[in-house]
């Protein structure tokens, strides 16, 4: 309940947002209508509509994207068609041009009747449905992010509808205030007619707008109200209320671990003197496709052992610096019954290749067991919602603990050798597991981390600042702007799509102002597989001794797998940097930037 509130209120904040401006023709055409027969059926189509198509592009991939782009043209060929027949209401009868006819119809059925006909208005809602394309704040990007990590289900669907909802009820108070505006104009001043001709000149500049990417590009840079502060102060109100009964850092239900801040550690009592309360029993594992290091693994042939479930992601950086705990305790515990289970649950489309996890687990030199959880059903099972997040089920087969995010390692080993003295295991190691990760597994610095992880497709995307903003699935040549704090921007032709940012001609950059000890950036090639050269600046020069686990002194590194590249590895004191990556050869794909 308190999402779906959250998704209505943030949904009703788009009336302040830049990107709405190219709806309102379209809703303000209707405003000299009786409200509940024209404006609330074509409230109602659009937002009926923007729920289908984005939970579409969620979770059925590219081919939905493209099928979206054919209703986009048929709705801007439809509304310019209207816009036409509100300027020249006689085009219909001299004109024979099916669309205009269409345009025509709609419009003229609207219109008449006693207070106007339901299903045109309904149908001119949907074409508006699939020409609105809101700014992505902190609220959209979680639905977004839920969406495409649980799948086609009710749950997504109303989050997205409740969404659509808040934005229509802004709306129709907007329509209540201008139907009023204009009926009072052509009651004092008799301008009826030229207040239709001047909408549909608004529709029509409407269409040109949106046909241009003007709506997703230039509005996303240029507001006078941003609802960004507002949607994440909600996000975080929420996420409070949901620490309130679990003080595990994280984020909040339905977006992973790496969409939040990073993780801290609070000061909680000793396991040993915590009562490890049952939390459920051992959900079924039979959801992998397939498993590595192992055979099928499942609870019935685990019982009388202690388990630790571990899911992740490989190109997780809190994954990553949790790992050598997680390999450390496997090793430690291995012949006094504890079992370690990681569960691969992708983020990344490319996670989802079984080749790319199997060299991940090869690179990471993991030897416990691995299921790959493709379809996120085990992920499902155990109701989960955070990477990295660790499950610890006695030898009963019921979850007694949890954590969620990385730190507390102390806290967690002392829950392991409390379960496996439960299960009357003798002689069970003392002390603690001492680990000193190299690379991107060393552990996150404690205080000089200030720039948030950043994803580059447009789908979850902030703080892109190229001038004229994101051109969503098309080939654009982009201009990098002067850095700012925690800002980014492209330079050179790109396509930016829902899930990352891909090079098609050789020399292109990307530029981040950040404040931070280690910058990563996940990367990959293109198809082909080709190895892609690449030149990374700190403030203009070479990094030298800042040089990450991926780059040579100069700066100098090959994408060659699709992974998580350590670009920067500061060793004096932390402040405002601006990183330059400029990419030698055409195809690389970049998805998103994480800090520590």
């Amino acid at each position: 309940m308190a999402l779906l509130i959250l998704a209505y209120l943030g949904g009703a904040l788009t009336i302040v947002s830049p990107c709405i401006l190219p709806v309102l023709p379209f809703v303000f055409a209707r405003a000299d209508q009786p409200f509940v027969r024209s404006g609330l059926p074509m409230l109602a189509g659009m937002a009926v509509t923007f729920a289908a198509v984005a939970t579409l592009a969620a979770v059925a991939g590219g081919w939905a994207v493209e099928a979206n782009e054919y209703g986009r043209t048929i709705a801007l060929v439809l509304l310019a068609a209207l816009g036409l027949t509100l300027i020249f209401p006689s085009l219909a009868d001299r004109v024979m041009t099916p669309f205009v006819r269409i345009g025509a119809r709609l419009s003229n059925s609207a219109d008449g009747g006693e207070g106007g006909a339901i299903l045109p208005s309904f149908l001119l809602g949907i074409a508006t449905g699939f020409l609105w394309a809101p700014c992505a704040g902190p609220v959209l990007g979680l639905i977004l992010t839920g969406a495409a990590l649980h799948g086609a289900n009710v749950g997504t669907s109303l989050l997205l509808l409740a969404y659509a909802a808040g934005a229509a009820t802004s709306l129709a108070l907007a329509l209540a205030v201008g139907g009023r505006m204009f009926a009072a104009m052509k009651r004092s001043l008799g301008v009826g007619e030229w207040i239709r001709r001047v909408l549909g000149v608004a529709v029509l500049g409407a269409v040109v707008a949106i046909a241009f990417g003007l709506d997703t590009g230039f509005l996303t840079r240029v507001s006078l109200s941003s609802t960004s502060a507002l949607e994440q102060a909600l996000v975080d109100r929420l996420r409070s209320a949901a620490k309130t009964n679990d003080t595990s850092s994280g984020v909040i239900p339905g977006g992973p671990a790496m969409s939040g801040p990073t993780v801290t550690t609070e000061a909680k009592p000793d396991a040993q003197e915590t009562n490890l309360g049952v939390e459920g029993g051992f959900p079924s594992l039979s959801g992998a496709v397939e498993w590595l290091n192992s055979p099928p693994l499942n609870p019935e042939g685990l019982k009388g052992k202690v388990v630790l479930i571990d899911f992740w992601t490989y190109s997780c950086i809190n994954c990553l610096r949790s790992i050598p705990y997680i390999k450390a305790w496997a090793e430690k515990y291995k012949d006094h019954g504890l079992v370690v289970i990681g569960v691969h649950t992708p983020e990344f489309a490319f996670e989802r290749n079984i080749s790319n996890v199997r060299a991940a687990v090869s690179d990471l030199k993991i030897g416990y067991p691995v299921a790959i959880d493709n379809d996120y059903k085990i992920w499902r099972a155990f109701d989960n919602e955070y990477w990295p997040a660790h499950y610890f089920i006695d030898a009963q087969g019921r979850i007694r603990y949890h954590h969620f995010g990385e730190g507390e390692y102390d806290e967690s080993e002392h829950v392991i050798q409390r379960l496996l003295t439960e299960a009357g295991n003798n002689n069970i190691p003392t002390g603690l597991v001492s680990v000193n990760g190299a690379g991107a597994e060393a552990a996150p610095s404690a205080s000089d981390d200030h720039s948030p992880e950043t994803y580059l497709g447009y789908n979850r995307a902030e703080n892109f600042d190229s001038p004229g903003g994101a051109v969503h699935d098309k080939s654009h040549v982009y201009t990098a702007a002067t850095p700012q704090l925690n800002l980014w921007s492209l330079s050179g032709d790109w396509t930016i799509s829902g899930e990352n940012a891909a090079l098609n001609e050789k020399g292109g950059r990307i530029v981040y102002r950040f404040h931070a000890r280690d910058l990563h950036l996940v990367l990959g090639p293109a198809a082909d597989g080709k190895p892609i050269g690449f030149r990374v600046t700190i403030d203009g020069a070479a990094p030298g001794a800042d040089h990450g686990a991926d780059t040579d002194a100069d700066g100098r590194g090959v994408v060659g797998q699709q992974r998580l590249y350590q670009l920067v590895r500061q060793n004096g004191p932390v402040a405002d940097r601006t990183f330059e990556i400029e990419f030698l050869d055409p195809g690389v794909q970049a998805y998103a930037f994480t800090f520590g």
